[in-house]
């Protein structure tokens, strides 16, 4: 989206002495608009995001991020906070404000012992999973390699893992965090709790972590993974019998329908690419064997397209889907949590699944459940664990000129399938949607709790780019 209005920076930008006192503060670098560096620096993953901060800080330390935190509040700017820049909102950059850049932010060590990793705001699931690989553990991350650890965390944090060991921030043992007035704080089960409460599922509400400690489980290398494909004029049948199937899963297993037209991927072959397809991927969190059983009734179901699942490395599987999902393109989300897949719900997942305008948009569904469900729900922010799937429609492009039917695309599915839904919503699914969709992605006893947690430690939202909860006393 374009941006032409004439950039006015507040008084401290436009005042080169106190600038370079502040960039002399910093060990990282400060980039204003015309600075070599400026223009790759406020791109993102969703090519549709076009803003222009008035500065941007890639820190390199946590002192850094204290002083950006201090700037912004002592000159009212507008703060943005990226990491991985993956979240489909664009909430990492803003315009005319300040962004407090994580991205160079990467240290990560790995406790096998103790299995827990102690990580940093700007780190990928790709890295950070290379890192815990090689101690043959891992905890539950996102199902795109280059998605950022910060927001997926912060959000709630669904993937391959989930339904064995949970979210990822059912993961999240402790951080480290600068909230609005400065201060550092650690945050764990024995101290400040409330907001290691508020971080599992809260977003970037409360301060900047500039640390997680996660705790990791044994799995892999190698793990019985993959996807199989089935023609879309199959698909009530093909559905139906999933929905049968995932009802007596085990919680090893995770699966994944995708309702789109096969990409281009290099593992799919040449005489598929373009063809509507149902592609259902799996991982199972278990031994290879007792995977090859499990699965077994699934991969005997009708005549697949192919059948691609095979022993294979968990950091393989996990960049499967990351070609299909570049930075760059344009991005626009719609999604909702269903119950089980009735016949209604099937029935409408068919009747728009492949209208789509763009053959690079698809429809996902994220089967939920397990240790999702059995995790003690008063324990995290992240609500609505009672739901069996994460519906997630996905408009992506290429060309700006076919932006709206694209949108539209999206939209009408949505209006379709929501009176379908359970009501709730997954944050890190969504768009810029307003107040009411963040409430109904937490409930409205959470969502209280939360605004009085924001008053505590954010009373002035400061941190307020981002799906946004405000202060206890801004309601009305």
């Amino acid at each position: 989206m374009g941006h032409t209005q004439t950039l006015v920076a507040p008084a401290i930008l436009r005042d080169p002495t106190g600038l370079a006192s502040f960039a002399a503060e910093i060990r990282g670098m400060a980039l204003r608009p015309g600075d070599q560096g400026y223009d790759e620096a406020r791109k993102i993953w969703n090519g549709m995001i076009n803003r222009r901060p008035a500065l941007i800080v890639r820190c390199v330390g946590t002192a850094d991020v204290i002083a950006c935190v201090k700037l912004a509040r002592e000159e009212g700017l507008p703060l943005a906070i990226r990491g991985g820049g993956h979240n489909v909102a664009g909430s990492a950059v803003c315009d005319d404000g300040l962004v407090v850049d994580l991205s160079a932010m990467k240290g990560i060590e790995v406790d096998p012992g103790r299995r827990t990793a102690r990580a940093q705001p700007g780190l990928l699931w790709g890295e950070f999973d290379r890192e815990t690989q090689a101690f043959g553990l891992a905890t539950t991350g996102g199902i795109v390699t280059h998605t950022g650890i910060a927001g997926l965390t912060l959000g709630g944090g669904i993937g391959w893992l989930m339904r064995r060991h949970g979210l990822t921030c059912d993961n999240l043992a402790a951080a480290s965090v600068v909230t609005a007035d400065g201060r550092f704080l650690r945050v764990g089960e024995r101290e400040n709790a409330d907001l290691l409460w508020g971080l599992r599922g809260g977003g970037g509400n409360f301060g900047i972590v500039t640390a997680f400690k996660y705790h990791l489980h044994s799995l892999g290398p190698q793990v019985l993974a993959g996807v199989m494909l089935h023609p879309a004029e199959r698909a009530p049948e093909v559905l139906r019998f999933y929905r049968d199937y995932i009802a007596t899963a085990p919680e090893e297993l995770t699966t994944i329908v995708n309702l789109r037209r096969a990409p281009p991927a290099p593992f799919l072959p040449p005489h598929l690419h373009g063809r509507a397809v149902i592609i259902i991927a799996v991982c199972y969190a278990g031994s290879v064997e007792e995977g090859e059983r499990i699965l077994a009734p699934l991969r005997r179901f009708g005549e697949p397209l192919v059948d691609l699942i095979r022993p294979t490395p968990y950091i393989a599987h996990q960049g499967m889907f990351d070609a299909s999902v570049p930075h760059g393109m344009h991005y626009y989300w719609k999604s909702d949590y269903l119950g089980s897949l009735s016949d209604p719900i099937i029935d409408a997942l068919v009747a728009h699944a492949w209208q789509a305008p763009s053959p690079s948009s698809y429809t996902i569904l994220f089967h939920l459940g397990g240790a999702i469900r059995r995790t003690d729900g008063a324990a995290t922010a992240f609500e609505d664990r009672s739901a069996e799937h994460a519906l997630n429609i996905n408009a992506v492009w290429t060309d700006a000129q076919v932006t709206e039917p694209n949108i539209t695309w999206a939209r009408n599915f949505w209006q379709r399938m929501h009176p379908l839904s359970t009501g709730g919503a997954y944050v890190n699914f969504l768009g810029d949607e307003g107040e009411a969709r963040v409430q109904a992605a937490y409930g409205p006893d959470k969502y209280a709790r939360l605004t009085a947690l924001k008053q505590k430690y954010d009373p002035t939202n400061l941190f307020r780019l981002n799906q946004n909860i405000p202060p206890a006393p801004e309601r009305r």
